[in-house]
């Protein structure tokens, strides 16, 4: 990496002030427990705050894992990226060349699937596919065999879903290339090289350090599922500190070289995966735009890349600002972690960048034109169905979650009330506290009419 890295923490004053900071905060935003970490031009700050476990007391510390949820794509990209610099894959190349046997919902899905669409969220497979496959070697080939059964939400390029399902499918395409399970590839390619002694994938590897515990509702109580099943490792399983976290940014930081100077990735490779591939329909929620991996984020004039995470009562934020050499995580487990994202952040980057956060969403403070009939009914994919309707002159949403994701929710059945933000834009206050959600209406070139809301595409279907 860089000739000033220097891997010792800053000097105490700026810890110290962080950990106020943090420790304020989470009370704030009612979260059991976070890590937060910095790394600002080779100096590297870390603070916690709170209960890893708030059931049994456990504090949380610099050297807590925590989950870092569907940060792990990037991982997983990364690694994958490496595998296109050695010409083993082929992002442009249909996925079928190395699975003969794939079938997926349709036949032009299944002949021209690639893995740039998987990377980029616009394979149109209804992503959010949460079924246990096992605990064997063999859930990833498993799950891929699902996929003949999972609906298509949208034509095969044509816009930006979410989607989860893709990157377990990414996770056996490696592990076919390779003839490795994806956790140990990712061992191999990846943690060692880097020397992540804290990051790991299975729970038995986890307890061997001191684990953060999810935790839900008010006040907060520890989730009764502490993991995903372990087919969505690829998507979303990386457990990690936040300075092992942070040392995986500053491989991209540095254009793919790690620690003493060892090249893990192209320059090329890591430019492409932070160059804009694909617009968002809504540019409220995560971000701007989407490159390979990495989302991609305008404040204020500066670009940023990273990707946030969230599990069963965890939440990671990652953010990158490459012409500050500044990279921030933020590890939490329950609470509004997303309110103490915004404010710390906001803090984070105004004191070490002199940059400006946008400001949070919220209902326009002017008219805006709107037409209730043209977005009224229902929008359905695989785990949600969502109706739009009227009720006392007021535009509701209501959200339903089904199959094996409700199981993973506390809430199945949820309404709100619908604000305008924009034509064709509205937003609901999730939580009653102000925190506001996007909802984004428009139509594709052929006439079909979906709902991006969540960063996934919902199709209307009624």
């Amino acid at each position: 990496m860089s000739a000033t890295a220097d891997p010792t923490p800053a000097p105490t004053r700026d810890a110290d002030h962080w950990t106020y900071r943090l420790a304020e905060l989470t009370v704030r935003h009612s979260v059991p427990g976070a890590t937060l970490g910095i790394w600002h031009r080779g100096r590297l700050i870390e603070a916690a705050a709170g209960l890893a476990n708030a059931d049994e007391r456990i504090e949380a510390t610099p050297d807590t894992v925590w989950q870092i949820g569907s940060i792990s794509k990037v991982y997983t990209t990364t690694v994958a990226m490496t595998l296109v610099d050695e010409g083993v894959l082929d992002l442009d190349a249909p996925v079928l060349e190395l699975l003969p046997e794939l079938r997926v919902v349709s036949e032009e899905l299944t002949l021209n699937l690639t893995l740039r669409h998987i990377l980029t969220h616009t394979s149109g497979i209804d992503g959010d596919v949460f079924v246990d496959t096992g605990r064997g070697d063999d859930c990833l080939e498993r799950f891929a065999a699902l996929l003949a059964e999972v609906d298509a939400i949208h034509p095969l390029g044509a816009t930006f879903s979410y989607c989860n399902a893709g990157f377990s499918l990414l996770g056996y395409v490696l592990e076919r290339v390779t003839g490795l399970p994806w956790d140990e590839l990712m061992r191999r390619r990846l943690y060692e090289p880097l020397g992540l002694t804290r990051t790991a994938t299975l729970p038995e590897e986890v307890l061997r350090f001191r684990a953060a515990a999810g935790h839900l509702g008010t006040p907060a109580r520890v989730a009764p599922q502490w993991m995903l099943m372990r087919n969505a490792g690829p998507a979303g399983l990386i457990c990690s500190t936040a300075r092992d976290l942070l040392t995986f940014a500053r491989l991209h930081l540095d254009g793919g070289v790690a620690d003493e100077g060892g090249r893990l990735l192209s320059a090329q490779s890591a430019e492409a995966m932070r160059t804009r591939q694909v617009e968002l329909p809504d540019r409220y929620t995560f971000g701007d735009a989407w490159g390979l991996g990495w989302m991609l984020e305008e404040w204020d004039g500066r670009w940023l890349y990273g990707h946030d995470g969230s599990t069963i009562g965890q939440d990671a934020f990652l953010r990158v600002l490459p012409d500050e050499e500044l990279a921030v995580c933020l590890l939490t487990n329950g609470g509004s972690s997303r309110g103490l994202y915004r404010d710390l952040y906001r803090e984070v980057f105004a004191e070490l960048a002199g940059l400006a956060m946008p400001a949070p969403i919220a209902p326009a403070d002017h008219p805006v034109a709107t037409d209730p009939a043209d977005i009224v009914g229902v929008y359905e994919r695989t785990s949600m169905r969502t109706e739009v309707f009227q009720r006392d002159g007021e535009l509701i949403v209501r959200t339903r979650f089904s199959g094996e994701l409700a199981k993973l929710v506390e809430k199945v059945e949820q309404e709100w009330v619908m604000h305008p933000l924009a034509p064709g834009s509205y937003v609901i206050d999730r939580d009653g506290k102000g925190s506001w959600s996007a909802l984004v209406f428009y139509t594709l070139p052929d006439g079909s009419r979906y709902l991006h809301y969540g960063v996934r595409t919902n199709p209307k279907v009624g």
